[in-house]
């Protein structure tokens, strides 16, 4: 029997990810050196800057600007993270921002420009209220994940040691998007306030959940072992196959070429109005790379 091949992984833990982990769920083919990063996103410039890792999630914004660069990484058709993304953004209650379109020639804080929440952010106020976005000034945190890439003239990299809650606190900034880390403070209002209606309106129109995060490879990975990655999609598969979705509750998780094409279209789009790509990416570019890998494991 030959060797199982050694992967260090990183996969922020997830009932998708839990199974893979945890050994519940396991191949003949692989094995995986978990290596934990929390907050997950500070995997993201090792991988794509040094391929610190075999697999990695990664943000689809630096995946995408990771292939458009010509990084060695190869992104998987498997989404592992998303979410809806409009009650992201908040202001304060009290002097804030009262409208989307009052956002026009203000300061909104953000990670980072290159974060994958802004990008969906900055799309829905596109769609929704025709706002381009050079039209609002950008203050972030944090620089790209991936060195190539520079951000636009209308966005500014503070430095100082306050949080982007801080700064709107103190009206530095009018409005700010957050995740994960949103604050419960009753001082701070969503900028959009029927966000959860609209985004259910969104996904009925358009039938997916905006995108987070997807799985990478490094490429001399996939080059030496595609035995390795089709087993370790073929255990994403699994695992997605034995959740179960609340009744009307859409699926955080997706995976395949076809599912994820005109989510990943959308996505390439909203970021080539955004400045977040030098050129527009075509959807073999994303992924025929993993097709090739890929062919014949089924989804």
């Amino acid at each position: 029997m030959a060797e199982s091949t050694r992967l260090r992984t990183v996969l922020a833990d997830s009932p998708l990810s839990a199974p893979i982990k945890s050994g519940a769920l396991s191949s003949p083919e692989v094995t995986f050196d978990v290596v934990e990063v929390s907050p997950v996103h500070k995997a993201f410039a090792p991988m794509v800057r040094d391929q610190s890792f075999d697999i990695s999630e990664l943000a689809i914004v630096t995946g995408l600007q990771a292939i458009a660069f010509g990084r060695p990484i190869i992104l998987l058709p498997a989404v592992v993270a998303s979410r809806f993304q409009r009650g992201c953004l908040i202001t304060r209650r009290s002097g804030g921002v009262t409208t989307p379109e009052g956002l026009v020639g203000k300061r909104v804080g953000v990670r980072a420009y290159t974060q994958t929440t802004g990008m969906w952010v900055r799309a829905h106020l596109t769609e929704d209220y025709g706002l381009a976005t050079d039209s609002m000034h950008w203050l972030t945190r944090d620089a790209a994940h991936v060195e190539q890439y520079k951000d636009p003239t209308f966005v500014e990299h503070g430095d100082d040691d306050r949080s982007l809650v801080e700064l709107l606190r103190e009206g530095v900034i009018d409005a700010a998007i957050l995740g994960n880390d949103l604050p419960k403070d009753e001082e701070f209002i969503p900028v959009i306030t029927d966000a959860a209606t609209l985004d259910r309106a969104w996904y009925d129109r358009h039938g997916f959940v905006p995108i987070n995060h997807v799985v990478s490879v490094s490429t001399a990975v996939a080059q030496r072992s595609p035995s390795a990655v089709q087993a370790m999609y073929r255990l994403l598969l699994q695992s997605k196959s034995r959740l179960r979705d609340a009744p009307g509750t859409p699926s955080p998780y997706a995976f395949g070429y076809e599912t994820l094409r005109e989510p990943v279209e959308y996505a390439i789009d909203a970021c080539v109005e955004q400045g977040l790509l030098p050129r527009r990416l075509s959807i073999d570019e994303v992924f025929g790379p993993a097709q090739d890998i890929l062919d014949g494991v089924t989804e």
